[in-house]
């Protein structure tokens, strides 16, 4: 069991789980479960442009440098930015501190290897119980204290590093692009990116506060970019997720294009190239069967992970694939990046779309998708175990639903929800099965929370 790592890293909300003493222990830990040489080690942090992350930067500052790490600060930075400058820039460690689509109440530290990979599972319960043991007889002595510093040339080297991954000879001239970066981690990158591969870029979300991160703006809250894109007539809206490592497309009709549209136009273009290193891709469990049946038809695979993009990378290196993500927008272009990257997905989207000269709206409608429904179930106390009408309503769900259909129940890794999803050929058998389970669920929820409340009565 761990106490503090889940899907993504550490998040909670901000100042009630992700506290500065959290942050404090996470950099003492880490930093020393990083230092594995006789040199000066370093770890490069980024946040987004949430309120507490001036408390939790701060604090993980002094954690890292109590035990002897100098710190390099890049302010707010995507989180694919700070991956590949954690490589590029030879540090020991990477930090994020972000809690991605999430509210600004809510914060999180995702860690990375010298390699710009997420930490694995392994090293995650090592660091956790380096932050429950005493780690005052580690401290480094007077002399040996960490520096810290800023660089700010951290924005110039990332759009560069972006701008490389499209052919040299190509350019967005002549495209009106609606990006929105809602009022997170991209709000300066991604605008200067598109504007200097020559599109008329319109930007939205990029007037941050502290506290309108994610809020009516971004992937997850898509009604602004696509009313822009419609005024504007644009050519195409991209979406990015508080910290920009997700990415949802708007046509030019104003149609959403989620990830399982963006992985089937890119596969199909790959493989056409031979730029395809497996015969297929990696998704999750949430990928919708559409994109399955498409990339049949191409002869390709669809590999299914658990929910996280940690887990879908975890396979594609294993396995040699070059593409995989998330229906969500979490898109890995393994070629180019260590984790998921909204702006070069969007890159090679466009990519694909001026090369053929056609309309997004034609590129990016690959397949039409099976009706999937997605409910989600709070929950106050504990998890939701399987109990008997749980079980039973899964049972007739899934023989409801048949050979062609699928039910998936799986709790969050970041919120506490349990979330049930199915899809199938039939709409109407597909809401009716979901909505059993939810009812299920929830019951099971509401008599674990009664049973909790009476606990602490007693």
């Amino acid at each position: 069991m761990r106490r503090y790592f889940g899907t993504d890293g550490i998040r909670g909300r901000a100042n009630g789980v992700i506290t500065p003493d959290l942050a404090l222990r996470v950099g003492q830990a880490a930093g020393l479960m990083f230092q594995r040489g006789d040199y000066r080690h370093r770890v490069i942090i980024g946040k987004d442009t949430r309120l507490s992350g001036y408390m939790i930067e701060n604090a993980l500052v002094a954690g890292f440098t109590s035990v002897g790490m100098d710190v390099l600060l890049l302010g707010p930075m995507p989180t694919p930015a700070v991956a590949m400058l954690t490589r590029s820039m030879r540090c020991d460690l990477g930090v994020m501190i972000s809690a991605s689509h999430n509210a600004y109440e809510d914060n999180g530290i995702k860690l990375f290897g010298p390699d710009g990979f997420k930490l694995n599972d392994e090293v995650e319960m090592e660091i956790e119980a380096l932050m429950d043991s005493d780690m005052a007889q580690r401290l480094s002595g007077s002399a040996s204290l960490g520096r810290a510093k800023r660089i700010e040339s951290a924005d110039a080297r990332y759009i560069e590093f972006a701008k490389r991954t499209l052919p040299r000879q190509l350019d967005l001239e002549g495209m009106r692009v609606v990006v929105d970066c809602a009022n997170g981690a991209g709000y300066k990158v991604a605008p200067a990116a598109l504007w200097e591969l020559g599109a008329e870029v319109v930007s939205v979300g990029v007037e941050p506060n502290g506290f309108n991160i994610n809020h009516e703006v971004g992937s997850t809250a898509p009604d602004t970019l696509i009313a822009r894109v419609r005024e504007l007539r644009a050519d195409i809206g991209i979406a990015l997720d508080g910290d920009a490592d997700r990415v949802l497309i708007v046509d030019e009709k104003g149609q959403k294009v989620d990830g399982d549209q963006l992985m089937g136009v890119v596969a199909r273009s790959w493989q056409e190239d031979g730029r395809l290193t497996q015969p297929g891709i990696v998704a999750t469990v949430m990928s919708n069967l559409g994109l399955e049946r498409f990339l049949g038809g191409l002869g390709l695979d669809l590999i299914r992970t658990a929910v996280g993009d940690r887990y879908v990378l975890e396979h594609m290196r294993t396995h040699g694939f070059n593409l995989g993500g998330e229906q969500s927008g979490h898109i890995i272009m393994s070629d180019y990046t260590t984790t998921g990257d909204g702006l070069i997905a969007a890159l090679q989207l466009l990519a694909v779309v001026k090369r053929l000269d056609k309309p997004v709206s034609e590129v990016c409608h690959c397949f039409e998708p099976l009706p999937q429904i997605l409910k989600n179930v709070r929950y106050k106390a504990g998890k939701p175990l399987l109990d008997g009408g749980v079980i039973k309503a899964i049972e007739a769900g899934r023989e409801r639903l048949g050979l062609n259909g699928r039910l998936v129940i799986r709790p969050s890794g970041t919120e506490p929800v349990i979330r049930v999803m199915a899809e199938g050929d039939n709409g109407d058998v597909v809401n009716s099965v979901v909505d059993d389970v939810v009812d299920a669920v929830t019951r099971a929820a509401s008599q674990i929370s009664s049973e909790a409340s009476l606990k602490g009565a007693a």
